[in-house]
């Protein structure tokens, strides 16, 4: 026990397993080459590669993103900053040289952050960091206070049948946990969305959420919520997880805390915003569309740099690569820049209207930051699969692996495009990027410029090229997608 077992030839177990897993990658390497060869023309993959590296080498997207958020700054959908963002946009697109340019209104009622505090009145006086969460009513003009009914996370409260929520604040300590691939948030982010309803339904007065977010700063994360209109309206706002921290502790000391909070707050403001469309024209298949979008807007904290500036700044610039690179798609590569997804994905659903005529051959989001882009995943028919295989192939160097077994094929493409998907069966593409420290910052006044690494904005605008590229290149269609 405890000493290393040998194989014939001197080998250790695990050095065995290395040796076999490096020969396996090395003998797969022909195998995903000839794949690809058979997949695409040489010169598609050729073109393919000089995009590659091309785009390792961008500055425009860090240009682009410095620009908008020097500019225009935070961008909350309906106000006069997010007017601006779309006046910028069009110069942008136009500017880098893409075709058919235009601006696409989208109708929208909008909510409107107004002065917000609340504090700490028992066991002692204490200012706690807050924001209201988007969408939230107000409480009334003076304000109110009430002793908080804690919960460590929302299922506890969905378990709670009892009266103790009745006239209180109901407080929800759901935590966040630091993930890649932006799971943990995915788990947290109903207490956000539907803490206010299911404390409503016991008859709390209000509720107060732990961040949701990975920092320990004292920072507020804002963010939708949303009612049921068979239940009351009660005011919804976020602590800083410090401050969360402090109101937990209270309560393992069997101390009953007390808040006062005041939230002014508009709800159902009517305001236009607009979808920004750019496009590099195909050629004989010109009227199947390969969507990569972004969304232009933002909250109305921070600068919105990362959510989603960047996002902004990667496709637009992937689009340029194309555009400047001497050799026009099969089919259309379409620039969307959505209207509205904070608060209601408003910019999709108009798109999807105004466009469910149109065969959609691919269509991909990129929405979680700036960090590099680590796997692909895809959702298409079958048939069309080994495409994205082949796709893997070529991104390889940029250090992106392919999704392993069925998750190869079941690929979420980001907010604004996975509404479309669902709605109108589009085939999608995910290039995931690693969001371990994205939510530190995601929904806060900390979303600023100086969080963006130029070189990892490169290696996005490469990925996002390439995939572009390829699909617009594929001798197979995506379509239709497969049941459920």
């Amino acid at each position: 026990m405890g000493t290393k077992q040998s194989i014939p030839g001197g080998l250790t177990r695990r050095q065995a397993a290395t040796a076999l897993a490096a020969w396996a990658m090395t003998s797969a390497l022909p195998r995903a080459r000839a794949q690809t060869t058979e997949l695409f023309t040489a010169a598609d993959v050729a073109y393919a590669q000089s995009l590659r590296e091309r785009g390792l080498k961008d500055t425009q997207a860090y240009a682009l993103v410095e620009s908008l958020v020097t500019e225009v700054g935070a961008r909350a959908a309906g106000s006069p900053n997010d007017a601006r963002a779309v006046q910028w946009a069009l110069a942008r697109l136009r500017q880098l040289g893409l075709a058919n340019v235009r601006a696409e209104p989208v109708p929208l009622r909008a909510w409107q952050r107004g002065p917000a505090q609340a504090r700490l009145t028992a066991p002692y006086p204490h200012t706690l960091v807050m924001t209201a969460l988007g969408n939230s009513v107000g409480t009334p003009p003076q304000g109110l206070e009430a002793e908080v009914a804690y919960y460590a996370d929302l299922q506890a409260l969905k378990a709670d049948d009892s009266e103790r929520p009745r006239g209180r604040l109901v407080f929800i300590d759901q935590k966040t946990d630091r993930t890649r691939d932006g799971s943990g948030y995915g788990r947290a982010v109903a207490a956000r969305s539907m803490g206010a309803v299911e404390a409503a339904r016991r008859g709390a007065v209000a509720v107060v959420i732990r961040s949701i977010g990975t920092d320990h700063d004292r920072i507020a994360h804002t963010g939708a919520m949303r009612y049921d209109a068979q239940v009351a309206q009660i005011p919804a706002f976020a602590v800083s997880v410090p401050d969360a921290d402090l109101i937990a502790r209270l309560h393992a000391r069997g101390l009953v805390p007390r808040l006062q909070v005041s939230l002014q707050s508009q709800s159902g403001v009517v305001a236009t915003s607009h979808n920004v469309i750019g496009e590099v024209p195909g050629t004989d298949l010109a009227e199947q569309v390969v969507l990569i979008g972004a969304h232009l807007d933002s909250w109305d904290v921070g600068h919105g740099a990362l959510d989603d500036g960047a996002g902004v700044a990667i496709v637009t610039a992937a689009a340029r690569l194309l555009m400047e690179g001497g050799r026009r798609p099969r089919r259309t590569v379409r620039v969307v820049l959505f209207a509205n997804e904070e608060n209601g994905f408003d910019g999709a659903n108009a798109y999807g209207e105004k466009y469910q005529g149109v065969k959609h051959q691919l269509i991909g989001e990129s929405d979680f930051g700036a960090g590099r882009v680590w796997r692909l995943a895809g959702r298409a028919r079958p048939e069309a699969v080994p495409v994205f295989t082949a796709m893997g192939g070529v991104l390889a160097p940029l250090g992106i692996e392919l999704a392993e077994g069925p998750a190869l094929n079941q690929g979420s493409p980001g907010p604004d495009a996975g509404v479309l998907m669902r709605r109108h069966g589009w085939p999608a593409i995910a290039l995931t990027q690693d969001g371990t420290g994205y939510f530190d910052v995601h929904h806060t006044e900390n979303d600023t410029l100086d969080k963006i690494d130029a070189t990892q904005l490169a290696q996005n605008v490469s990925a996002w090229a390439v995939v572009a590229w390829l699909a617009a290149q594929a001798p197979v269609d995506f379509a239709p997608l497969p049941p459920g």
